[in-house]
């Protein structure tokens, strides 16, 4: 038993992984470092006015802006997870990660991923309860029913990013170590452990593949159900709910498109894997404050009111 134990420490000696980074041209990763400090400082900025924009201006009490609010949380936290360390990585000739830290980044990367799979599902059925039962909106969507959705994803991120973790921990690592990418995602992990990882990799596949294609499916016959029943509507009210589908739909297509492509697919890594994999850990939270307030008349309001409120405080404090 004690000679069964040294051999699998023997085994698993790799204690840290080396990133390969976005590139390895020094001079591109100058250039990668302003641009991606930039795409950063405008996802907290534009999230964190999102959300103090639904808190102060009485927002929170509407089923979709209390939604709205929690997906800017998550969107600062998704990104944060990576784009960090991505962003000090370019900077530097070595770019490292201790096992633990890989395990934890693997961790909380499909957590707050699949949290937000689950938040855009049910602002998708939001949306369809606003447009095609509209005289029963405020009994089904009540506040107590909002949270058990809520608190539904929060559990559905922990239980997907737990089963991830719990494939990749339990496979050897011996070497090499170096991981083709910015950050520790399943498929490059797994293409480093020392075993036949082909019964993993279907896990993990049917696991991310089944959320994302599954989810992306409903997401498209809730608009679809939605679109058709718009017919029925004034034009005004055809605007108004085209105005706000409009850009779900648009956040949508941005998040799931690279999602699909990544996670639908058998055990294997290609060099566009980073590039399609910036569009959902950084373009999709950089541009869904962009997309939730250029197309929402109520939020724009909001942010003006706001931002009043501040002038005139600043005006009478003086």
């Amino acid at each position: 038993m004690a000679s069964r134990t040294y051999s699998m420490e023997e085994v698993n000696n790799v204690t840290e992984f080396i990133f390969l980074g976005l590139s390895q041209n020094p001079e591109v990763e100058k250039v990668c470092f302003v641009v991606f400090s930039f795409f950063y400082m405008v996802i907290l900025l534009g999230n964190l006015l999102i959300m103090l924009t639904v808190c102060s201006g009485n927002l929170f009490k509407f089923p979709m802006y209390f939604f709205l609010n929690f997906l800017s949380f998550v969107d600062i936290c998704y990104s944060s997870v990576t784009a960090p360390k991505m962003i000090i990585d370019l900077l530097v000739k070595k770019k490292t990660i201790s096992y633990v830290g890989c395990m934890l980044q693997l961790f909380v990367v499909h957590f707050f991923g699949c949290t937000e799979i689950f938040i855009l599902t049910v602002m998708a059925y939001d949306r369809y309860v606003a447009i095609c039962k509209p005289l029963h909106y405020m009994t089904i969507m009540d506040r107590e029913r909002c949270n058990k959705m809520l608190l539904g994803t929060w559990i559905g991120g922990f239980l997907h990013s737990i089963i991830q973790v719990a494939l990749v921990v339990q496979l050897p690592f011996c070497g090499p170590n170096e991981i083709d990418h910015y950050f520790c995602d399943v498929h490059p992990v797994l293409k480093l452990a020392c075993t036949d990882t082909y019964i993993v990799g279907i896990f993990v596949t049917a696991n991310s593949g089944t959320i994302a294609l599954g989810s992306f499916v409903i997401l498209l016959i809730s608009y679809t159900v939605i679109l058709m029943s718009l017919r029925k509507q004034s034009s005004e009210g055809r605007r108004k709910a085209l105005s706000t589908c409009g850009s779900h739909i648009a956040v949508v297509i941005i998040f799931f498109g690279p999602c699909t492509f990544m996670y639908m697919r058998p055990d294997t890594t290609f060099s566009e894997d980073k590039m399609v994999a910036i569009f959902y850990t950084i373009i999709t939270p950089m541009l869904n404050p962009l997309i939730y307030t250029l197309r929402n008349a109520e939020v724009k309001n909001a942010m003006k009111k706001l931002w009043a409120r501040k002038f005139s405080w600043e005006t009478t404090g003086k």
